[in-house]
């Protein structure tokens, strides 16, 4: 069989959607309208922390077209739960604060009125009483002594186990002995990588329309990238059986991660119930950019024992992710980074530790592998400062210490099926790349790594 006896790996294959995206017949959530709509808007923090003393909702109830405000005291169960779906804990976001504000824009109050433009106006009039509080903005000074502390437990660090009796503060891995592994290495090298919060810029913000049925159910128009997922977290936040809410998906408008959080569909559905009317609630593109999570910041410390001939023999790291101030799925993340940041290299000795670390930031979540995704460019970049460092070609460097069938990796899978090396041989013919002969004949079989 060759390339071109294959229907779709390979070859270009139309998307379902595209020609209804180029003619601009595609329907968006904000296309959908329906007579005698609401649309709502959020009162958003205007400081990244803050303990709330007031809220003042009388020059807003003035607006022509004000319709109701709502408060944290109407949700019936006014906390996010994300997390819960997949048995991590605890659910501590708020739907709407309650007592204090842990980033700027996080929601306080949302408003809903006949024209989007009457709900901004009264959003604008609302008048807060907020003492703001002494905030951390950095991962690394998050854990010092004597930072501000902003979890209800006592830690600014997710908890994922206790060990000897006492809080972990961080995902642990543990392979071989990394200290034995140094000793007997000819090199040490060092590497510190850092990335910054990245938007996922969709090209529909993220929206929903909630109308309610004659029959008593709520219908959700929504741009979810994950259904099932939104509609069990807003019953659960609704407090209403699940059959009670019939979600409609369809055109998502651009997701990559971020619509699978579950942020609009639970306050417009609430505001729907409540008034009998449907709702619209659709970020603005600055709410998108300043108020919805984004791939998390994540700073990444290698230190590599490697032999002159370029064998990694010993890899230890300790990384900070910036959850931001709520967990999302960034706890989440930050197990699948622990299990991948040693890459996809046989290196005997390893010792990883990652902290989710609570900031004074707007939330992380998922995006685009997240977790994996910058472990990946941090490791790769090592590599090539490893083979600059031994005098080694980048590609001899990785085939050298590439993982083999049959290799435990550090968290205890043994691998299966590899086909890095094999990849790799492909890769390298594809961009025109000539491989010595000897690379052009290793392969993932275990025999041949070990001899």
């Amino acid at each position: 069989m060759t390339i071109q006896d294959l229907k779709v790996v390979g070859q270009s294959v139309p998307r379902r959607d595209g020609l209804g995206h180029v003619t601009g017949k595609t329907v968006f959530v904000d296309d959908i309208s329906f007579p005698d709509m609401l649309h709502m808007k959020i009162v958003r923090s205007p400081v990244p922390h803050a303990r709330i003393r007031g809220i003042d909702f009388s020059a807003a109830e003035k607006v022509p077209g004000f319709v109701r405000a709502f408060t944290h005291k109407d949700v019936p169960k006014n906390v996010y739960t994300i997390l819960c779906l997949i048995g991590v804990g605890p659910d501590e976001e708020p739907v709407l604060a309650v007592d204090k504000v842990m980033y700027v824009n996080e929601p306080i109050a949302a408003i809903v009125a006949e024209t989007e433009a009457a709900a901004m106006e009264a959003v604008s009039k609302v008048r807060l009483d907020l003492e703001e509080l002494p905030a951390v903005f950095d991962v690394e000074e998050a854990l010092k002594p004597g930072a501000p502390i902003l979890k209800d437990w006592g830690t600014n660090y997710f908890i994922y186990d206790y060990e000897y009796g006492q809080a972990n503060p961080c995902r642990k891995v543990r392979f071989g002995d990394v200290a034995e592994g140094f000793a007997g290495a000819d090199l040490i090298l060092d590497g510190v990588y850092q990335s910054s919060p990245i938007e996922h810029a969709p090209t529909e913000t993220t929206a929903c329309l909630a109308r309610p049925e004659p029959d008593g159910r709520l219908t959700v128009y929504t741009n979810t990238q994950a259904l099932f997922f939104t509609l069990d977290n807003t019953a659960l936040i609704l407090q209403v059986p699940f059959q009670k809410l019939h979600f409609v998906g369809g055109t998502v408008g651009g997701g990559f991660g971020g619509k699978v959080d579950v942020i609009v569909e639970p306050l417009a559905s609430l505001a729907a119930m409540k008034t009998g009317r449907p709702v619209k609630y659709r970020f603005t593109r600055e709410e998108e950019m300043r108020a919805s999570s984004t791939r998390a910041a994540w700073r990444m410390v290698f230190k590599d024992g490697v032999t002159k001939d370029g064998r990694i023999v010993a890899r230890q790291v300790t990384t900070y992710c910036d959850s931001g101030a709520y967990n999302r799925h960034t706890p989440y993340a930050v197990t699948k980074h622990a299990a991948n940041v040693s890459g996809p290299y046989r290196i005997p000795n390893v010792s990883i530790d990652v902290y989710n670390v609570y900031t004074n930031r707007q939330p992380s979540s998922a995006m685009r592998g997240f977790g994996v995704t910058m472990a990946s460019w941090a490791i790769e970049v090592q590599m090539d400062r490893i083979a600059e460092a031994v005098g080694l070609d980048p590609w001899a460097i990785r085939f050298l210490n590439a993982y083999r069938n049959g290799d435990m990796r550090p968290h205890q899978k043994v691998v299966e099926d590899a086909t890095l090396i094999e990849v790799m041989q492909a890769a390298a013919a594809m961009v025109g790349h000539d491989l010595p002969e000897e690379l052009k004949q290793m392969s993932s079989t275990l025999e041949e790594h070990h001899g």
